[in-house]
């Protein structure tokens, strides 16, 4: 699949999602083969600023290509400028986000209050496509509200403004991630479009995404909160596209993930922070299996490397296989060490 003048090996992507999809969770993702991964979304106005925590979302590494960098705002002035930094700082792609329901977000103008002003809208992608010759994608819903479906609109005023590729999440703004996202609208947008039309929303096994395809006639899906715990389904989703079966993580692997995914974290954010901000991947990549809700209430409790590492080896060797020979950092793998850093608050958007 090409954006633009990116070829990318399939059209499998990690949705950019906020407080989630850092280094550390992009790197894990990576592993199991996704064609394209997201930052978290960026404030424009923040990158603009030179906010450090703002440029930290930034950071990547040689093995996180190709990088997709998601930008928020209202403002084409201060979008283009901040699709210059992104530029400059390594993005492969650049994305505009106009689907963010969050109110702290919509409230400003920006994320899917952009769809309620086509105007602005178009503004804003003019301004991004005249500043940067990357590849530029825009993800939508599929309107403000169930009487105001615009989706085809904003995407039809997307490939006029030069966008390379469309991401539809059709599911309204107000409908937040309740009920079902109407598959039927990627398939008429797409059939409007000369350019890409990527899908998502609810992808949570390897068939729903064949399904989404065969639907939809979609070029490229992409996948954001059934790989929260589940990283695998990346890969679970290239091998059932390709024929070959899917293959469930075993116990042991599953461990090996989860310590790997850790060790990214403290080389990214530091031990204090990462060990914390880990927590809630752990709620996650437990939930569903054996005795998983008693170790969730004692992962409240972890607050270094040693506890996460007691507890994670307490858990496996209680559910009934023993632990991977892995005692420290580095035996399970890590990522490129860097300095310590704020961490954000999980709130998933993608």
């Amino acid at each position: 699949m090409n954006i633009g003048c990116l070829h990318l090996k399939n059209g499998v992507f990690l949705a950019p999602m906020a407080g989630i999809t850092d280094l550390p969770f992009r790197m894990v993702a990576r592993s199991f083969g996704c064609g394209l991964a997201f930052t978290e979304m960026i404030s424009a106005t923040g990158l603009v600023r030179g906010s450090g925590k703002t440029l930290r979302y930034l950071v990547s590494s040689p093995e996180d290509r190709p990088l997709g960098v998601q930008l928020f705002g209202c403002d084409p002035e201060t979008l283009a400028a901040a699709a210059g930094i992104a530029a400059e700082r390594g993005a492969d792609l650049l994305d505009v986000n106009m689907g963010c329901p969050v109110k702290k977000v919509a409230k400003s103008g920006s994320g899917a209050s952009l769809m309620r002003d086509p105007e602005r809208a178009a503004a804003v992608l003019r301004a991004v496509r005249k500043a940067s010759t990357l590849p530029l994608t825009v993800k939508i819903r599929a309107g403000w509200t169930t009487r105001q479906v615009n989706a085809v609109e904003i995407g039809q005023i997307a490939q006029e403004c030069g966008v390379d590729a469309v991401i539809l999440h059709p599911r309204t703004a107000d409908q937040g991630f309740g009920g079902r996202s109407d598959w039927r609208l990627i398939a008429t947008l797409k059939g409007r479009l000369r350019i890409p039309v990527v899908g998502s929303g609810d992808i949570r096994c390897p068939e729903d995404a064949a399904r989404m395809f065969r639907e939809t006639g979609c070029d490229g899906i992409m996948v954001g909160r059934g790989t929260l715990g589940n990283p695998w389904l990346i890969g679970n989703v290239l091998s059932h596209l390709s024929g070959t079966g899917i293959s469930e993580p075993s116990i042991a692997e599953r461990e090996e993930i989860i310590r790997r995914h850790l060790m990214l974290a403290i080389d990214f954010y530091g031990e204090k922070i990462g060990t914390r901000d880990f927590r809630k991947h752990l709620l996650w990549y437990t939930k569903g299996l054996k005795g998983g809700a008693q170790f969730r209430q004692a992962a409240g409790r972890i607050s270094d490397r040693d506890s996460a590492w007691k507890a994670l080896q307490d858990y496996f060797q209680q559910i009934g296989e023993p632990p991977i020979a892995c005692s420290g950092p580095g035996v399970c793998g890590s990522g490129t060490e860097t300095e310590g850093g704020d961490s954000r608050r999980a709130e998933v958007t993608a």
